[in-house]
């Protein structure tokens, strides 16, 4: 399965396509809610004789309670491993017959299972995938027998890439109240300590139809997705849903850092400071300001990060920034980079404030805005060819909150963007006792002693 953090999907498919849902396509979108509180949305695509059927639950790893980081990632495991109708990898294996393909990934924010096959089996895969929103058979031995798969999925891709762990604590460090802290795979004390009573607990806690969205993309018509939907989706009963705490991140009132130490050739650093996202933002015109933002410091070979830091300082090998604008949580602008051999890790985070500080400083372009909004722009062209990604869009963002539309007008607010928005929030947000620094340095040692990991990707 795959493993996702919030980046993995917020970024890869939303921040980064925020533009895919043009007002022509979003036009064919239409919505729909069961009688049992599942949201339906349906969205043509009559290119080709395909479809994606996705059913997403707003649950994922900031749901989990202290000492059960991980559940949510667990439980998408389990998910594959039978229901009363259906042996273990049966599900799988029928949707290969069908010649489609399927797989499931958990984030922050929420879980999510798809299947891509020909529009004649779109009723099949429907069939399939209602039977485990509610039938799934968490059997104490298949239970222990994943429990081990998962942690030798955490020691490979965690415990034995120093750069992913640095990832890891440097989000625990920067977050300190918010479940925003919380690993997507969970700590490993955690995962060695469930019990099936708790994957079953958290399956009939959250995996009910109030509590999902089955989102369908291709070339289908809504009428007859909704008769499937009530057909297959809409005997369940609701369920009472938890009430979540707000857990709302503590201020922070000084520069945080942390050190580790790992086998690796080169040293590396990370750095973040809170931002609100489009959920959390009082003011939106932020987000659009923020994201406008980190694309001129890292958006292309001609953004500001790649020119000053990379040809013309020669002090980095590599250098980004990042923003995920569509967290359930506040959030965090990110900087990351490693130097190149002859100068300092020191030197290039000096370095990176210093760009920061010209943010500050000097309005930005109209030539660099003219760059970014060029950019959005192509790869809201690119991403259109994917009826996957379009529904992924769809859900991602309704799983987290906000209308199914939110990016209808977004390249729109993008151009509302101007210099002075971009520094105010440059002035706002990036300061230094808002800003957590990790460092990754190597240690000359060689910790890898873990099999490759043979589980579903």
């Amino acid at each position: 399965m795959n493993l996702s953090s919030s980046k993995w999907l917020t970024q890869t498919l939303l921040f980064t396509s925020v533009s895919l849902l043009s007002a022509h396509s979003m036009a064919s979108m239409t919505q729909y809610q069961l009688d049992n509180g599942m949201q339906v949305i349906v969205k043509e695509d009559h290119r080709a004789p395909v479809v994606v059927q996705q059913v997403w639950y707003k649950v994922g790893s900031t749901y989990e309670p202290v000492g059960h980081t991980g559940q949510s990632h667990m439980l998408e495991h389990m998910m594959f491993k039978g229901t009363k109708t259906l042996k273990p990898g049966e599900f799988s294996k029928i949707v290969s017959q069908l010649g489609g393909q399927e797989n499931a990934f958990t984030s922050a924010n929420y879980t999510a299972y798809y299947q891509v096959v020909g529009t004649p089996h779109l009723e099949t895969v429907m069939q399939l995938e209602s039977d485990r929103m509610r039938n799934v058979v968490i059997d104490e031995a298949e239970f222990l027998k994943e429990r081990d798969v998962v942690t030798e999925e955490r020691r490979w891709r965690l415990e034995d890439k120093p750069s992913s762990k640095l990832n890891e604590q440097f989000n625990a460090t920067a977050f300190m109240s918010s479940p925003a802290r919380n690993p997507v795979i969970g700590w490993m004390n955690d995962i060695e300590s469930y019990t099936a009573d708790d994957l079953r607990q958290w399956y009939r806690q959250w995996y009910a139809p109030n509590n999902a969205t089955l989102v369908v993309v291709g070339d289908v018509e809504p009428k007859a997705v909704l008769a499937l939907a009530k057909k297959y989706y809409g005997g369940y009963q609701p369920e009472t849903l938890p009430t979540l705490k707000p857990q709302k991140e503590i201020e922070q009132e000084g520069i945080r850092r942390i050190e580790l130490k790992g086998a690796t050739q080169v040293p590396s650093l990370q750095m973040g400071f809170h931002v609100p996202s489009l959920v959390t933002a009082e003011d939106k015109n932020e987000v659009y300001a923020l994201s406008v933002l980190s694309s001129i410091l890292s958006g292309g070979a001609s953004s500001r990060l790649q020119v000053s830091l990379v040809r013309n300082q020669k002090l980095a090998a590599g250098v980004s920034a990042s923003y995920s604008a569509t967290d359930r949580l506040s959030t965090l602008f990110e900087l990351s980079g490693a130097p190149v051999a002859g100068h300092s890790v020191s030197a290039l985070e000096e370095a990176l404030l210093a760009e920061v500080e010209k943010l500050k400083t000097q309005l930005v372009s109209q030539d660099e805005l003219e760059r970014v909004w060029a950019m959005d722009e192509a790869q809201h062209v690119y991403h259109q060819d994917s009826i996957q990604a379009q529904a992924s869009i769809i859900g991602a963002l309704v799983s987290v909150g906000l209308p199914a539309n939110t990016y209808d007008d977004w390249i729109e607010n993008l151009r509302k963007v101007t210099p002075q928005m971009v520094q105010a929030v440059a002035k706002k947000y990036l300061v230094r006792d808002n800003l957590t620094v990790a460092t990754l340095y190597p240690d000359g040692k060689d910790h890898s002693n873990i099999k490759a990991y043979t589980g579903r990707l």
